[in-house]
Formats: structure tokens, C-alpha cells, sequence
């Protein structure tokens, strides 16, 4: 598909580092400051006020309560702040359900609503589902018990007959930010819902109801906003920047503590980064292979031995899901490049009868990013079937400039019955469809995505903060950066540009290069991980400024995210 193009934002040179980085993601020097009071007000959240009121009088009146919650990262954080926080304010009956993906799917299906009120609640809490749930909220309202539903995803043609529906990316919705992830809409309407109980005068140290910190349960909001990778807005930098402060002072819950160092990271260093790419996959695991109450048990987990035993089933889960992705990716791209033979094909679907629907979303991402094409991967459903035929389950992910939801949306309205079920966001997006089918979907697909990509957007391209003055790639840079942030989805960590000569080149851990690099009298560490030997005197290199600490010594070495070997010095 040809190699990426390097391309630079446009910066004033004449701006301190950090500021022009800012000034470069539309972000104002004083976005800096990242302290709580920055955070947007819960006031203009649809439905808040009636859904922190019904869920006020639920504890108050010791209702029965019962969390739904979604089986990824976001919905594991979410459930684990909403049981943590509904018990702090005093309520002594709350209960929380996840489906199983292999047996129920995604939502507060009718099944899901069935198990949901055999425990009996008056009060049923969505959280990071729900507003796609028509069929189980109904149900669930029909039995006489208000459902409250906190949600972050598109909603579809008719939202569900909520007692009160919680979602920032509604139709006349006001909240500033739109960007709030699951958990971000339960932590908010918990806010609420504690400034009611307060004017109430329910909090009472003396009656043994202290009035909770709701910062204190800022770690899950950090994890899940990041693991769900929704974009970094200035209001997200809030909530996780608060979140990596309170892991970084040791006032955090021992699961977090536990899946940091199983994956060797230090607590007291955490970043962003950390939460996104060693504790959330590890969350996630148990949600792809087994069961997400798994990964729930240890946020819940108030000591560290039950913690850290949690943490470990995770951590197996986790190499379990590694080893079952490689074999998938390699079969996935052998399809993927009989597919693409054809230089006409812009979107590109993948099958395999044997493959793992828990694992399908994350082939398709890195088909996405190989191809930098939309692509759906598929695998059976299981047991499911209509009228005999089997039941194929798809996650989709997009490349920039095509909304994956809607291009389904198109394709569902123009083909009737073609289309099971889908629903999701811009980027990533989950749909079901039988076997049969497949072929016929397939095609349109690719005609769907023919029509709203253009040639120009089927060209990778690594946006770079341009070149980086020898002056300014030095350690206290790299520690001014990693300071700035947090960094992610929408808000970029700095990738910088140049072109070096190669000193020496070496393979280090069985597949990562080990580089020196020389810019005139500047001689320079990096390493680029996955990356084969270049045996070019010359090398142009998109990287980032990193801290490398070894036998206590901490020194500057670059990242390298993308490599090009030049024949010659230019």
C-alpha cells in the first residue's frame, strides 16, 4: 500500500517548546492547567437532574439497585465506580450484571432484562450502554422499575423509553464536551446525584455517612477514558490527569496497583500511555475470552492479596488473547492480500469459520492500520442462528474522514435485511449478519466505501510536529513533554522529524532495533520497536523524546515510530 508520507503541523518557531506544541493542537497555553476546578459543570447533561434525583431517593430510601454495565475496559471502570461510589453515599442493595458476549451480546438486551430483574431492583443504572437498548428498556420499564440510562454511544433512529437517558451526544445536547467516555457520563451523574444527597442533608459523619471524595474514584474514571480511547479534549485531560495524579501519589485502588506491575510499570511513574496500552488490554482480556466480572472483581478489590490474585487470572487472559491475535492477524492478512490484489478495493471484509469473536475488533484494527483501509473482520457467533443460517459477528474500525457507523447505516437502509444489528461510533463499529450474507455484504461494503473515500484519504500519513532543533532534543525537553501531557486520542504526544546518520544498527530483544544516530555534532540513542535492520547510511525518522532509565542512570533516547532508509547523506 506504499510507504506513509511524512507531514508536519504548522508551528511557530518562535513559541517556547511546549507552547507551540499546544498552540499546534489548538489548545491555549492555559490548558495547562488541569486542576478539577477546570472541569466542566454536570448542569447541562441531558436528563441529569431527574436521573441524579431518582437515584438520590434510591439511596435514601434503601431501593434495590442494579448496575448494567459492558463488557470492555470502559465498562468495567464504569461498573466499579458506580457500585463503589452508590455504596459510599450510603446504599446497601446495589448489584451489578455483564452480559456475556458469547451468550447475550452488547446492551441491556430482553435477556439481560430478565436476569436484571430477577434480583428484584427498583432502580436499573445503564452504564456505557443502554441508549441503543429499545427492546430492554422497555421491558425492564414495563415491570415498573426505572431504568436510568448513562451512555456515550450514538443513539439510533428511536432512543429507549428511559425513566432518564444520560448522554452528552444527543440531538439539543449543551454539555461542553462530547468526548466524555462511559465512565466520564456515571462519574458526572454520580456528582450530581452527591450535590442532591448533600442539600438534602443526607451526609451526616455523626449518623456514620461521611460525605464522600468522588476525586478519590478518579483512577477508573484515567483508566477507562483512556482504555476506551475517546478523543483527549481539554476536559478529558482533566478527568485523567487527575486520575494519574492520585496512582502516581499511591492513593489508588490495589487492582490498578496490581495490573501496573504485572506489567512492569511503575505506579509512581504511570502515564496515559501506561493505563492504555498495559492495564487496559489486560481489562479488556477478560471481556474478549471469558468473562468481564473477572476484570470487575479486581476494581472492586479492596486488599492487595485478593488484588493481585485477580490481576494475575487477568494477566493469563492477556497472554491468551496475544498468542490467539497473532495467529488471527496472519491468517486475517493472507485473506487481506488476496483482497487487495485488487487496487480498486477501498473496503475490505475478512472471515475465518474458526475464528474468535472476542478477538475480531482488534485483527481489524491492525488490518486497518497495515491496509490504512475500513475494515470488518468476522467470526461466527457461536451457537446463534436465524432460520438456520449461522449468525456472523463483525467489528469494524475506520481510517480518518470515514464515519463507520453511518457508512453501516447507509448500507443497512439501501439493502434491507442485510443487516442484522450494528451500532457504534466514527471510528469503530460492531454488526452482526449471517453467513450467507457475507458475500453480498462484503461487495457492499467496498461500494459504500468506494463512494465516501477519495484517493487522498487512502494515502497514510504520520502528522509530525516537524523538525526538532538539536538544542531542543535533550532530557529536560523530553521531561517538559511528558509533564504537558496527558497525551492520547485527539491530543497527540509530539512526534518530531529528521533525517540522521546511521552510526550503528542492532537487533536487541529478538525483533526491536537498537540505533545510534548522529545529526552533526549531536549523537543520539533511539530505538524502533518491531523494526528489521536498515543497513542504510542514511535515515529519515519520525520519534519521540524519551526518558530511558538503566542502572539508575536516566538519559535521553528516542522513540522511533517510523523509519525510511535514504540511499545517500543528503
Amino acid at each position: 500500500m506504499g510507504s506513509p508520507v511524512l507531514r508536519s503541523r504548522s508551528l511557530d518557531s518562535s513559541l517556547p517548546l511546549i507552547e507551540r506544541l499546544y498552540r499546534a493542537r489548538n489548545a491555549s497555553p492555559v490548558e495547562r492547567d488541569l486542576s478539577l476546578k477546570r472541569l466542566l459543570s454536570p448542569e447541562e447533561l441531558p436528563d441529569i437532574d431527574r436521573a441524579a434525583d431518582r437515584l438520590a431517593r434510591a439511596v435514601v430510601d434503601d431501593e434495590g439497585i442494579v448496575i448494567v454495565g459492558d463488557f470492555d475496559a470502559d465498562g468495567a471502570t464504569s461498573v466499579a465506580l458506580a457500585v463503589t461510589v452508590l455504596e459510599a453515599f450510603g446504599a446497601s442493595r446495589v448489584r451489578y450484571l455483564v452480559p456475556d458476549r458469547f451468550r447475550f451480546g452488547y446492551g441491556l438486551s430482553p435477556a439481560i432484562a430478565e436476569l436484571a430483574l430477577a434480583t428484584n431492583p427498583a432502580v436499573l443504572v445503564t452504564v456505557d450502554n443502554g441508549v441503543s437498548s429499545v427492546e430492554g428498556v422497555t421491558r425492564v420499564q414495563d415491570a415498573g422499575v426505572d431504568v436510568l440510562v448513562t451512555d456515550h454511544h450514538l443513539p439510533g433512529d428511536e432512543l429507549p423509553p428511559a425513566y432518564a437517558i444520560v448522554n452528552p451526544v444527543l440531538d439539543g445536547a449543551r454539555f461542553g464536551s462530547r468526548a466524555l467516555a462511559g465512565v466520564g457520563v456515571i462519574y458526572y451523574t454520580l456528582l450530581k446525584t452527591r450535590q442532591l444527597l448533600r442539600t438534602r442533608g443526607w451526609f451526616d459523619a455523626d449518623r456514620g455517612r461521611p460525605e464522600p471524595n468522588l476525586a478519590e474514584v478518579l483512577d477508573l474514571v484515567a483508566l477507562g477514558t483512556v482504555a476506551d480511547v475517546v478523543p483527549l479534549d481539554f476536559n478529558n485531560r482533566v478527568l485523567v490527569a487527575q486520575g494519574l495524579k492520585r496512582i502516581r501519589a499511591g492513593r489508588c485502588r490495589p487492582g490498578i496497583t496490581a495490573l501496573l506491575e504485572l506489567a512492569k510499570r511503575d505506579p509512581s511513574q504511570v502515564q496515559a500511555s501506561d493505563l492504555g496500552y498495559a492495564v487496559g488490554p489486560r481489562l479488556n482480556a477478560a471481556g474478549r475470552l471469558d468473562d468481564m466480572s473477572i476484570g470487575i472483581q479486581c476494581l472492586l478489590a479492596t486488599d492487595a492479596r485478593e488484588a493481585r490474585e485477580t490481576a494475575e487470572r487477568l494477566d493469563l487472559l492477556n497472554r491468551e488473547r496475544r498468542a490467539l491475535q497473532q495467529s488471527m492477524v496472519a491468517a486475517a492478512e493472507q485473506h487481506a492480500d488476496a483482497v487487495t490484489a485488487d487496487p480498486a478495493v477501498v473496503g475490505v471484509c475478512v472471515y475465518q469459520a474458526d475464528w474468535h469473536q472476542g478477538i475480531v475488533g482488534l485483527v481489524a484494527g491492525r488490518l486497518k492500520d497495515r491496509l490504512h483501509r475500513p475494515v470488518v473482520a468476522f467470526a461466527p457467533a457461536g451457537d446463534e442462528s436465524r432460520n438456520g443460517a449461522v449468525t456472523l459477528k463483525g467489528s469494524a474500525r475506520s481510517i480518518e474522514g470515514l464515519h463507520i457507523r453511518d457508512l453501516l447505516d447507509g448500507i443497512a437502509a439501501r439493502h434491507p435485511g442485510l443487516i442484522h444489528k450494528f451500532g457504534g461510533h466514527a471510528m469503530a463499529a460492531g454488526l452482526e449478519i449471517s453467513e450467507r450474507h457475507l458475500k453480498s455484504f462484503a461487495h457492499a461494503f467496498d461500494q459504500a466505501a468506494r463512494t465516501h473515500v477519495g484517493d487522498e484519504s487512502l494515502v497514510q500519513t504520520v502528522l509530525t510536529d516537524g523538525p526538532l532543533p538539536a538544542a531542543e532534543r535533550s532530557l529536560d525537553a523530553a521531561q517538559a513533554i511528558r509533564a504537558a501531557g496527558p497525551w492520547g486520542q485527539g491530543f497527540p504526544e509530539p512526534l518530531f522529524q529528521g533525517r540522521f546518520e546511521v552510526l550503528s544498527e542492532r537487533i536487541v530483544g529478538e525483533h526491536h532495533l537498537k540505533l545510534v544516530l548522529r545529526d552533526g555534532q549531536q549523537v543520539l540513542d533511539a530505538i524502533a520497536f518491531n523494526t528489521r535492520p536498515t543497513s542504510a547510511p542514511v535515515v529519515e525518522v519520525a520519534y519521540r523524546l524519551s526518558e530511558n532509565a538503566y542502572r539508575g542512570a536516566v538519559t535521553l533516547q528516542l522513540i522511533v515510530e517510523h523509519l525510511e532508509a535514504l540511499p545517500t547523506v543528503a
